[in-house]
């Protein structure tokens, strides 16, 4: 019985240390405030040949963030300081969260279009961008900010992701695809169930192709988002998300038959499957770290777990020690994660599970299907 003395000593120590990690971001977006129309943006800086080109920029805002108002009047301050035209402000609506209005934008001559809100913003923006040449540029008031991390880009400070805007260079990165090729039923009316639309709000598409630019998942994690409380979202930021997956750690693992690129099928029993553009969330986490933004291939992870909390304990120290480039590769494991590279990935599952991408719920998938569009959005960057 000295293992599972031990072992459980690890799981408090472990559980311990998100605890005060969970604690440490709550502290920091605590501390977050409203920008400052008068914090000059400008101030102090040279111009660049970037603003010599005299672009149009259009910032597309998503109106029910906190501090979105203000951010209007210091944007036009701020181009205003730099001898910068005017720039287009446009407002996302419920209905229409940000892909209208960026190809409105565009009508208009926009030469740079700037998501301002959070990764449903970001994805709506990027959609109407992808294919087009136009730079995307971010300025991230969301819950997880999830490619703005990943970019290195400031995610607590709107000046200073607003000087990127103006004096930033441009990347292309890899899209991602994602097509829910089956929903699941409900087992009563035999019809998708109620409410299932993905973040523009179309129902039941099942030829629609969802963008996502930095994780696509199925399982436990589309299942934490799904149920993450928005109210709860809005006080304590991301944290809300894991408060979500407590209800989710003891439910069934998944079902699934993979297929990556044109290997042979793979029957596995999994808690989540993910597809990712880039790997890093927020709190320091890093669940892909081979994943690379612009190498025109995807980084699957399968993650699994047995064994109740020990089996989490061991899979959350799993994800810490390959943020630090270290991994256990000991095949006994009973919390995994299992790593794959590949352009395109087929998954079925039996009775379907939750799927997501950058946090936007797509419904219960049975299957689905998702592909890398190799540098097809450009992105303004430091």
């Amino acid at each position: 019985m000295a293992w599972e003395f031990w072992l459980g000593i690890v799981a408090i120590v472990i559980a311990v240390a998100a605890l005060v990690v969970a604690l440490g971001i709550f502290i920091e977006q605590g501390r977050m405030r409203r920008q400052d129309a008068r914090a000059g943006a400008a101030s102090g800086r040279r111009a660049t040949p970037q603003e010599d080109s005299r672009e149009l920029v259009a910032f597309v805002a998503n109106p029910s963030k906190p501090g979105v108002g203000d951010l209007e009047e210091t944007v036009r301050r701020a181009f205003a300081e730099a001898a910068l035209p005017d720039p287009l402000w446009l407002e996302t609506t419920v209905e229409d969260p940000g892909l209208g209005q960026t190809k409105d934008a565009l009508s208009k001559g926009a030469d740079v279009v700037v998501a301002v809100g959070g990764d449903g913003t970001v994805r709506a923006v990027a959609e109407a961008l992808t294919g087009t040449g136009k730079p995307m540029g971010l300025l991230p008031v969301g819950t997880g900010n999830l490619l703005a991390r990943n970019l290195d880009l400031p995610v607590t400070d709107a000046v200073a992701a607003l000087r990127i805007v103006i004096a930033g260079k441009d990347r292309p990165i890899d899209v991602g695809w994602t097509q829910i090729l089956e929903y699941a039923e409900d087992p009563v009316t035999s019809e998708p169930p109620e409410g299932t639309a993905d973040a523009t709000g179309t129902p039941f598409d099942t030829d629609k192709e969802h963008i996502f630019l930095v994780i696509a998942g199925l399982g436990f994690d589309a299942a934490m988002v799904a149920d993450a409380d928005d109210d709860l979202k809005a006080r304590v930021g991301w944290v809300a998300y894991f408060v979500a997956g407590i209800r989710h750690l003891h439910g069934s693992r998944m079902r699934a038959q993979i297929t990556l690129d044109d290997k042979p099928v793979v029957s596995a029993r999994l808690r989540s499957l993910l597809i990712g553009n880039c790997g890093k969330l927020p709190g320091g986490i890093t669940l892909l770290p081979d994943a690379v933004i612009d190498d025109g291939v995807h980084d699957i992870a399968a993650i699994d777990t047995r064994g109740g909390i020990v089996g989490w304990a061991q899979l959350f120290g799993e994800v810490v020690m390959q943020g630090f480039g270290l991994r256990n590769d000991l095949p006994a494991k009973i919390g995994r994660i299992d790593h794959a590279r590949a352009k395109r990935v087929h998954v079925r599952v039996e009775g379907g599970e939750q799927a997501q991408v950058d946090g936007d719920v797509l419904g219960k998938a049975v299957e689905l299907v998702s592909r890398v569009d190799p540098g097809a959005l450009v992105v303004r960057v430091q």
